[in-house]
């Protein structure tokens, strides 16, 4: 596949709005796209196949989610995130997750719970094959947050998910990260189903707090 064939978009009027939204944010997340690189629109629409107009929706959106920032004089650029920046949305992520698991052990029922299992059990199995997890990372905290029932955390947590994304990819390529990952993953799920709500809540905070280290070594390596 070449570098334009990733990028290119398939010829349905319906879904061309999502597809070049969904190809722009995989790449600033494979970062095929690297912060700081200026979005010429001209060079996206040759990239994308579509429309301008497509592809400055996309921007806009892309823009909303934090991912892109407008910067005078240059235009759209693919956000950077500092060390610092980074650091302090691992502080709130941490904080935010250890109050899902804690609400999840507190109201969810058996349907929830069983819910997780799968979640965590297909993690297993792409992580077996060598497959990307974010997808079903992104599935298994729908469950928790889902299950913790309260709508207010996850819209705030649903507001830090694009620019937690781009953090979440680079700390999964730091080596060994994913196994280790995985085994905090089935630590959540442990103490959840022996419901408790103090374990849980740990477990999460550990989870995200190895995740955050991870992280930050990916970004040192990267300046």
């Amino acid at each position: 596949m070449t570098r334009a064939d990733a990028f290119h978009i398939e010829r349905n009027p319906a879904l061309i709005r999502s597809q070049v939204l969904e190809n722009l944010r995989q790449a600033i997340l494979d970062r095929r796209l690297a912060p700081g690189q200026r979005l010429i629109e001209r060079e996206l629409v040759e990239l994308t196949g579509v429309s301008r107009t497509s592809v400055r929706e996309a921007l806009r959106e892309l823009a909303a989610e934090g991912l892109v920032t407008a910067i005078p004089n240059r235009g759209m650029v693919v956000t950077s995130v500092s060390a610092e920046e980074a650091r302090q949305l691992y502080q709130v992520r941490s904080a935010l997750e250890a109050l899902a698991g804690r609400l999840f052990v507190e109201n969810a029922g058996p349907a929830h719970r069983r819910a997780l299992v799968r979640a965590v059990e297909k993690i297993d199995r792409l992580a077996a094959k060598g497959a990307p997890l974010l997808a079903a990372k992104d599935a298994f905290y729908d469950v928790l947050f889902e299950g913790g029932g309260n709508d207010a955390l996850r819209a705030v947590v649903n507001g830090l998910h694009a620019r937690v994304s781009v953090l979440r990819s680079l700390s999964m390529s730091v080596p060994g990260r994913l196994e280790h990952s995985v085994r905090e993953l089935h630590a959540i799920v442990d103490a959840a189903l022996a419901g408790d709500a103090d374990a849980t809540a740990a477990a999460c905070a550990a989870h995200v707090e190895a995740a955050g280290r991870a992280g930050l070594t990916a970004l040192a390596e990267q300046e």
